[in-house]
């Protein structure tokens, strides 16, 4: 059986792109206007994209089916396992009693909410975002925050917020090697562009954070911390993206942030230590000093914490001790990330057929099955594409090499090092299992809901309807990138579906496609924040399932409005930076 896509089934492109556009309609109506729970939305969002595809779009009822299917599998095993193992090796940090000591570490380096807020969620995050991605940051680093104190709703919604910037360069890079693989350009030029376009919302992102948790007075007390994070990871992002290579910019821009803030706070601190007013140790403190900041919280001298800071000191083993679970993480994604070890485990564990890639050369190594009935089934169509194109649909079952499977290695071998044993690991992984449940359904069914977008051909129809905006397309087509995140929840899978209608538009229109294909994985970051996937792992790790309306409604501008910011960005480098977009950049071996 074979199917090409239809593009415009009523011969009204506004009146075809309305009715492809249903499936999000309805996923983020019941999300945010009826505050139904993320799993039955993500449910009814998959179940709606299969009606528009076989109704309206004439998909053929096995191919719209074996899509879905496709599409759950795939977020079964390569996103909702990472976050399960990711919030795992957290249960066992707190079973254990150390992540007791990793927040006091934290809260010992500074007892102001505002630069904890820094430290957590946009550097640590950052660091878990480059290592693991697919949701784990706000997972791990939203349940930090809580054991700082701060209330679940602002640990998830400011985690949303941060976990912006980084995500280009998630998992390794593997967003990267995604839009280099579907748009056959160089992948070194493309992270380079990438790597010229974020640094700017990577020196914003912090002062949006904490502007967002404080007033303008109370965030201009911060500013040198604040510029401080911004600068050296915006600085180590394009160093590392244009001179080094995809893989771990985030790892190394985390890492440098910290140790940048971390070192800046031993040499300077804030006149005023800010906390929010319902902190639990508000009632064993001082009355405020200064007037309150906000509803949120108020101001104390900044010796106030000095004593409690040093009652609760461990010594530096101790420390060190707490954080070796993630130092093991660490070393378990880095080792998973490499190619030689993923290929000689692929090779032992997962069946093989030959691929043959974008440059002609055969795949090396196993690479999983062809999907029944709809490898190669569906055929994308001008202007899609140049000429008829089948869309591939193979399934590589890379149990061992999953990134999850890394993150789950480290949480055992944390236990066992921890002195937990194996018994009590079941007990503790049942636990998180039972917790994530409903999380993992969600992710899944939004996975399937992008796949039978992108093989019916919807997300080609919302596609062409920003390419009818002219000479505005690299702000319209930085959206397209934002579209394809806030419904997949994934920046790589958003590459998968918009990379190749990206280059080819940009070549229509006379724009340089690097800059184009570049600036959808930059403009897909700040979609990341109100997709469904990640506001159910937010609330999933954070304990507070049924709050995703109201999540979702508070990041919602701020999403909007940073994803202009980098259109913005991306016109000044269509139209007045055109030197800027880099060509045949090598990296440095």
């Amino acid at each position: 059986m074979q199917w090409t896509q239809i593009y415009d089934p009523f011969g009204h492109w506004w009146l075809s792109t309305l009715v492809a556009a249903l499936p999000i309609i309805v996923l983020f109506s019941l999300l945010a206007g009826f505050k139904v729970k993320p799993h039955w939305c993500a449910i009814a969002g998959a179940l709606t994209a299969v009606l528009v595809a076989i109704v309206f779009f004439r998909m053929p009822l096995p191919l719209a089916a074996m899509s879905f299917g496709y599409g759950v599998a795939f977020g079964v095993l390569k996103i909702a396992w990472i976050v399960l193992a990711a919030v795992y090796l957290y249960d066992i940090s707190v079973e254990t009693g150390q992540f007791e000591i990793m927040k006091e570490s934290v809260a010992g380096i500074t007892a102001d909410r505002r630069l904890q807020v820094l430290l957590v969620a946009f550097c640590f995050g950052a660091f878990i975002e480059g290592a693991a991605g697919f949701g784990a940051p706000v997972a791990i680093a939203g349940a930090f925050m809580i054991g700082l104190g701060f209330k679940p709703f602002h640990a998830a919604a400011l985690n949303l917020i941060a976990n912006t910037a980084p995500v280009a360069w998630g998992a390794i890079g593997t967003p990267i090697h995604t839009l280099a693989a579907v748009t056959a350009l160089p992948e070194s030029d493309l992270n380079a562009m990438i790597g010229r376009i974020l640094p700017f919302t990577a020196v914003i992102v912090p002062f949006w954070l904490v502007r967002t948790m404080v007033g303008w007075k109370e965030t201009f007390e911060v500013l040198p911390a604040i510029a401080v994070v911004g600068f050296s990871f915006a600085l180590t992002q394009f160093f590392w993206s244009n001179y080094v290579d995809s893989n771990l910019v985030d790892i190394m821009g985390g890492v440098i942030s910290i140790v940048a803030l971390v070192t800046f706070l031993r040499f300077w601190k804030p006149k005023k230590i800010w906390r929010f007013d319902y902190d639990e140790r508000a009632n064993v403190l001082p009355p405020p000093s200064a007037e309150i900041s906000d509803q949120f919280g108020g101001e104390w001298p900044a010796d106030t914490f000095d004593g409690y800071s040093k009652a609760r000191a461990y010594t530096t083993s101790q420390v060190l001790k707490a954080w070796l679970p993630f130092a093991i993480l660490s070393v378990f994604v880095l080792l998973w990330g490499l190619p030689s070890v993923k290929l000689a485990m692929n090779r032992a564990t997962t069946p093989a057929f030959q691929v043959i890639q974008a440059d002609g050369k055969k795949r090396p190594g196993p690479a999983g099955w062809d999907v029944p009935y709809l490898h190669n089934a569906v055929y994308r169509a001008a202007p899609v594409v140049t000429k008829p194109t089948p869309e591939a649909a193979r399934y590589d079952f890379n149990w061992l090499s999953a990134t999850g499977t890394g993150c789950f290695f480290a949480a055992i071998v944390s236990g066992f090092l921890l002195g937990l044993g194996p018994v009590k690991l079941m007990k503790i992984f049942w636990r998180t299992l039972v917790r994530m449940r409903l999380a993992m359904v969600a992710i899944s069914f939004m996975l399937g809901l992008g796949y039978v977008t992108r093989y019916s051909g919807l997300d080609a129809v919302l596609g062409l309807a920003f390419t009818r905006s002219g000479w505005f397309y690299p702000f319209c087509g930085t959206f397209l990138g934002w579209l394809g995140v806030a419904l997949t929840g994934s920046d790589t899978s958003s590459n998968a579906l918009f990379g190749s209608l990206q280059r080819i538009t940009a070549q229509q229109l006379g724009i340089d496609p690097i800059l184009m294909c570049a600036a959808n994985s930059a403009g897909g970051v700040m979609g990341k924040m109100v997709d469904a996937q990640s506001i159910t792992i937010a609330t999933a790790a954070t304990e507070q399932v049924g709050n995703e309306g109201i999540i979702f409604r508070f990041v919602a501008w701020h999403s909007v409005a940073l994803g202009a910011i980098v259109g913005i960005i991306v016109m000044l480098y269509a139209y007045v930076f055109r030197w800027a977009v880099p060509h045949g950049l090598q990296f440095v071996k």
